[in-house]
């Protein structure tokens, strides 16, 4: 198995045994991107819709510095600690995909409590094109 680790500054180190993204054949598995400050991994105040702006500005830097974009997304996974901020993420998440291209497969739950008491987190899986 040929498993490559990847990582960038712009986006926070991993807050535990866990690499920002695994790349592996023609995939990138990205790990859940929660609201922190690359510099002081700390939560960044702000209501859901700013944090999920920082959240997929994460996921964004991570594809960007692997080679890949938003169009390459092939599936993704939001979670909420509050169901009822789902809209306001939504909103969100629309800006960061264009509507042109396909939307990826997508899962949202809402969920007991998340790292760090975050108000979301948001992993993908991407596609390398075929060369």
């Amino acid at each position: 198995m040929n498993l490559e680790a990847t990582h960038t500054a712009r986006a926070p180190s991993a807050i535990g045994p866990y690499s920002q993204a695994i790349k592996y054949g023609d995939l990138l598995f990205v790990s859940g991107q929660i609201p922190l400050d690359p510099a002081s991994m700390k939560i960044v105040d702000g209501n859901v819709s700013e944090q999920a702006q920082l959240v997929l500005s994460h996921l964004k830097a991570i594809l960007e510095d692997s080679g890949l974009t938003m169009a390459n997304v092939i599936k993704t996974e939001v979670f909420l600690a509050n169901m009822d901020d789902f809209k306001a993420v939504n909103d969100v998440y629309a800006t960061f995909f264009n509507e042109d291209d396909p939307k990826p497969a997508r899962q949202a739950f809402e969920v007991a409590r998340l790292p760090l008491d975050a108000k979301l987190e948001i992993s993908c899986i991407a596609s390398y094109p075929a060369k």
